[in-house]
């Protein structure tokens, strides 16, 4: 057997995966709203449903790259088998965990100011995984029986004992309604915030402990306070400075989605959302200000662990900002432009992940 050889330069391979990706997204983006719906009945908040969200597209593209020569002929009822497999897994998980080590709080009840105005779904929480997704695929996506079956890896039979026992248990009353808990602000979140308005970079990277991640969903994770503050590549960078309203040779936001912004940096403040503070960006437009992100910040005494910006996440905006009752405006789940990606794509005909050959 020949000795392994160290694989070639890294950066042709990168770029190849994630032209690929690019393309795969072409497909699959516009089902996005729906996956993401789907993964929200599933779960108890949106910051569960965007990260099942992200891990059904990555998971999917995985096996589009492993196992098909060709696109699902659904690819809707695919991606949704792929989340529910995801969510029953890691369903079973937890309640194969010691109890003592299982963190599964009872969830909250709806309250009357949410956007969504499905009062059940708080009561989808009390249900058994496969009773939950089966009563959501059924009643809330209309998919048949047979469908439900071959997505959750079962018979029509278990099926309709799914949906009768998940049917019967959402009758149960509501419990009252609770109120959200309003804790003291966190110093170091309170700083990031006074610093990132003072555009003060020195400041806002110190409120980092040293091994802490800032990580725009669905784009980037970067470690440590100077890749996050890196004038050219770092996210802190472009959160504070960036000019939406400019155009980025890279893409950026979608000029339809830019009408009316302005060039003035955002702004940053903090709100209670359930029982947990996020932080809310405001960027200024003609018609006033608007939330165009949300950023979730774990922080102890010593300073900030994480910070998750959920910039190119439309959903989880539309649905944080609808309950705070505040404007806002959305950036679409890209910064790449879609013509580019387009044109690779179909710059090969024989490629399964060329749009024109999608049966979605």
């Amino acid at each position: 057997m020949a000795p392994a050889t160290a694989p070639d330069d890294g950066a042709p391979l990168a770029a190849a995966v994630q032209a690929t990706w690019h393309r795969f997204l072409d497909v699959y983006e516009p089902l996005r709203p729906d996956l993401y719906r789907y993964c929200r009945y599933l779960t108890r908040d949106p910051w569960d449903a965007e990260d099942l969200t992200q891990d059904t597209l990555a998971r999917a593209f995985v096996t589009v790259g492993c196992v098909f020569k060709d696109l699902p002929a659904n690819p809707k009822a695919w991606l949704f088998r792929v989340a529910s497999n995801l969510w029953i897994d890691r369903q079973r998980r937890i309640r194969e965990r010691p109890l003592a080590d299982q963190e599964v709080p009872e969830p909250a009840a709806d309250p009357p100011s949410r956007a969504d105005p499905d009062a059940a779904r708080m009561l989808l929480m009390r249900l058994a995984p496969q009773e939950r997704a089966a009563v959501v695929l059924k009643d809330a996506f209309d998919f048949t029986l047979e469908e439900i079956a071959t997505m959750l890896a079962t018979t029509v039979g278990a099926v309709k004992a799914a949906l009768h026992r998940g049917r019967t248990r959402l009758k149960a009353v509501p419990p009252a309604a609770t109120t959200p808990q309003r804790r003291p602000v966190p110093r170091a979140i309170a700083e990031f915030c006074a610093a990132f308005n003072d555009r003060d970079m020195d400041r806002l990277t110190r409120t980092l402990l040293d091994e802490a991640s800032v990580e725009i969903v669905g784009l980037v994770t970067e470690y440590g306070s100077q890749a996050a503050r890196d004038p050219d590549t770092g996210s802190f960078h472009g959160m504070m400075f960036g000019d939406l309203s400019a155009d980025d040779p890279r893409g950026g936001v979608d000029p339809s989605l830019r009408r009316g912004v302005l060039s003035d940096p955002p702004r940053v403040d903090v709100a209670w959302y359930r029982d947990s503070p996020i932080v809310l960006f405001w960027y200024a437009h003609e018609d006033g200000l608007a939330v165009r992100s949300v950023a979730r910040i774990v922080a102890d005494s010593d300073g900030i662990a994480s910070v998750r910006n959920y910039f190119f996440t439309p959903d989880v905006i539309a649905e944080v900002c609808a309950e705070l009752a505040v404007p806002w405006r959305v950036n679409g789940y890209r910064y790449w432009p879609r013509a580019k990606s387009a044109a690779a794509a179909n710059s090969n005909s024989n490629d399964p992940l060329d749009p024109s050959r999608s049966n979605g």
